[in-house]
């Protein structure tokens, strides 16, 4: 069997190819428009490429290589981008956004150094937002209540894709449960951080795990977060439960990002005070970028999880090795 990859026991797509394509239009169609009115928030257009010089690409957790190039017309050095999170910031700035106004956009983006499994993809395709708040928002509460908006979106969206397609079977949890990644530690010691979601959200089914990136009390932070734009102490990640995997499912990682005072304290507990050197970093050091929320919400996964499949090449194309296509194949499991 290929590494890491999943084949569920007597499992069969309920939906043909050509019905699946169809309702990945569909789930997308009605979650972005709930989405948008839910957060207030306008579609924009975004980059796949940025300047390496920008500072813009995100460093998710310091060591994933990117896909960069040279521009030969005039000798720049390029990246393809790992995720919007520091763009999206920037954009609200350019264009004028007020407090309780935002953007998403449809993000692609290329992360060469991901596994390859039943939910792991080197494409990355994701509705990225984010919204300009107050810096009286920047509490707990707030970040609770957005969370609860983003669930009531999907959840809204699994019952119109029910409807539409009677053979999928189950229902989400439509209310979150609240946990911090110490809280977590505390409930199941001796356990890794993988297992730990998966406990969490077996037993509630909808998860969002708060204060990702810094160290817990075992000396270990329970995953990677970039320094330079969530405020570790106001983030998380949202996990549904997945039937068909018997798994955890992370469908969104987001949060209140990094003001003056976070952006500064992270970058040295990172050891990254060298990226003060961008324009982005000096522009919140100075208080010349508005603050903001902002995540990004998997599309490939959200769609594997309303439509009951086993694998995320069912629900989007990418690059898989010869002997998972094989083994998917033989196993019933039709990679697009």
């Amino acid at each position: 069997m290929s590494k890491g990859l999943i084949i569920p026991e007597g499992y069969k797509s309920a939906l043909t190819l050509r019905e699946t394509q169809h309702a990945i239009k569909y789930i997308k169609d009605v979650f972005q428009q709930n989405l948008s009115f839910a957060l207030t928030l306008d579609r924009v257009t975004a980059p796949l490429i940025v300047t390496h010089a920008s500072g813009i690409n995100d460093d998710l957790n310091g060591v994933e290589r990117k896909v960069d190039f040279n521009i030969k017309e005039f000798d720049t050095e390029a990246e393809v981008v790992q995720s919007l999170a520091k763009w999206k910031r920037m954009a609200l700035y350019r264009y004028g956004y007020k407090p309780g106004e935002g953007i998403y956009t449809d993000m692609n983006a290329i992360r060469r150094d991901d596994s390859v499994d039943n939910i792991h993809s080197i494409f990355v395709d994701q509705w990225d937002w984010e919204k300009v708040i107050t810096r009286e928002k920047r509490t707990v509460e707030f970040l609770k209540e957005t969370v609860k908006d983003i669930v009531k979106a999907i959840v809204y969206t699994k019952r119109k894709v029910g409807m539409r397609y009677p053979v999928l079977q189950g229902e989400l949890c439509a209310e979150p449960f609240f946990i911090t990644t110490e809280e977590l530690l505390k409930l199941y010691p001796g356990t890794t951080a993988k297992e730990r979601e998966k406990l969490i959200a077996k037993e509630h089914k909808t998860v969002f795990i708060m204060q990702i990136g810094g160290k817990l009390s075992n000396g270990e932070p329970h995953d990677g977060r970039a320094p330079d734009y969530d405020d570790w102490q106001l983030n998380g990640d949202l996990i549904f439960w997945n039937e068909v995997l018997d798994d955890s499912l992370e469908v969104s990682s987001m949060g209140i990002r990094v003001d003056e005072k976070s952006l500064l304290s992270q970058l040295a507990e990172a050891g990254a005070e060298d990226r003060m050197k961008f324009d982005y970093h000096k522009m919140i050091a100075e208080g010349t970028l508005p603050l903001t929320i902002g995540g990004g919400i998997g599309q490939s996964r959200l769609c594997m999880l309303l439509l009951n499949k086993a694998h995320i090449g069912e629900v989007q194309v990418s690059v898989w090795p010869e002997d998972m296509i094989k083994e998917c194949a033989d196993k019933g499991i039709m990679l697009l």
